[in-house]
């Protein structure tokens, strides 16, 4: 990496980036608090990097049906192994659109 590519990331940090450095400075850690849409259980977790903006979070044990249908011209998609027992719903318009 060249110093003017570092320069640039020092004034344009990345939401991971501002996040780890916040995780560094000694404070306690970041958490959240997830509920499921449908049953309304709550489990408190660190969210991971890679954690889209959810729609919607249900049981892994809830059927798909559970939750409301994608709004006309939206897709789904689902991310298991949210907390320990999470289903993250993302919907989004596709690519390209």
């Amino acid at each position: 990496m060249g110093e003017a590519q570092l320069a640039k990331l020092e004034e344009e940090p990345p939401a991971w980036l501002l996040q780890s450095r916040a995780n560094r400075t000694g404070k306690k850690p970041v958490w959240v608090q997830l509920t499921c849409d449908v049953c309304g259980y709550t489990e408190a977790v660190r969210p991971k990097k890679w954690w889209p903006v959810f729609t919607y979070i249900s049981c892994s044990n809830h059927g798909f049906d559970e939750v409301p249908e994608p709004a006309p011209g939206l897709g789904r998609t689902e991310s298991d192994g949210i907390g320990s027992q999470f289903i993250g719903i993302t919907d989004e318009a596709p690519s390209g659109s």
